[in-house]
């Protein structure tokens, strides 16, 4: 498996083969069979269907690269119910991640210790 951890999960190779086979349906419908058109348009929001499902079940990942003990493809992600801080799919499903403090900027950081 790659060092860079970028999508290497349950999730994103089956969203990946599903939304493949729904271009390559897509694509003959173009070519000649006209409800091939809608059918494979159907199958590629299945694949994003499918993936989402899948990342929200743990078998995704979230932004960023992970440490190097969490990346086996066959590894669930135990901190996707409370969902990925930055993460667009858990957004849409209600999920915020955990909480954090907001970053401050140099300014404020003087200012707070110049009132200590």
């Amino acid at each position: 498996m790659s060092t860079h951890d970028d999508g290497h999960t349950i999730a994103g190779w089956t969203g990946c083969a599903v939304g493949t086979v729904g271009a390559l349906i897509a694509g003959v419908g173009i070519t000649g069979w006209r409800p091939g058109i809608w059918l494979g348009l159907g199958v590629l929001g299945l694949a994003v269907l499918v993936t989402w499902i899948l990342h929200l079940a743990g078998w995704g990942k979230a932004p960023g690269p992970r440490p190097a003990s969490q990346r086996p493809m066959r590894l669930r992600d135990g901190t996707a119910r409370e969902g990925h801080p930055g993460c667009v799919g858990c957004r849409l499903a209600g999920r915020r991640g955990p909480a954090r403090a907001p970053a401050r900027r140099e300014s404020e950081e003087q200012v707070a210790r110049s009132a200590a």
